[in-house]
């Protein structure tokens, strides 16, 4: 039987630019609107910090709760909800998202999981969304 653990939804990119810049663009509101489906994110990323979001125009898009985001700028883990699943916002219906950056030779590769999709469709829908917000963020940190 699959369980919701089972179902992890991943994507990866490689940057032509070093971490630190990559993880101002992860973490700037004003530059997540630009490569975010044009989210409105407000947040300090602090531990325990609650935000909210507008995603395609739409009130409430994402909600978020920053779990961890290391002093290094190398791994950003926190909660997202998203009303569009048709899901009640409740905690057992938030993803762990979790954004680990690495250097390799002067790049940065991007991984990305999303944990906690309610179906093999969610997983691979999440994916697919991801991984183009991950090339969303590699063309405008490149730019």
């Amino acid at each position: 039987m699959t369980t919701t653990q089972d179902l992890i939804a991943r994507a990866n990119v490689t940057i032509d630019a070093p971490p630190s810049e990559v993880w101002a663009a992860l973490v700037s509101p004003a530059v997540i609107k630009q490569y975010m489906f044009g989210t409105d994110v407000r947040s300090d990323w602090k531990e325990g910090v609650r935000s909210r979001g507008r995603a395609n125009g739409r009130a409430g898009g994402i909600r978020t709760m920053a779990r961890s985001a290391d002093q290094a700028g190398r791994l950003l883990r926190y909660t997202h909800f998203s009303p569009v699943a048709g899901l009640v916002d409740a905690p057992e219906n938030y993803h762990t998202v979790t954004i680990a950056l690495a250097d390799v030779g002067g790049k940065t590769h991007v991984t990305l999981s999303q944990e906690n999709n309610s179906t093999e469709e969610a997983r691979k829908n999440s994916e697919k969304n991801w991984s183009a917000m991950l090339e969303g963020l590699k063309k405008f940190v490149e730019k």
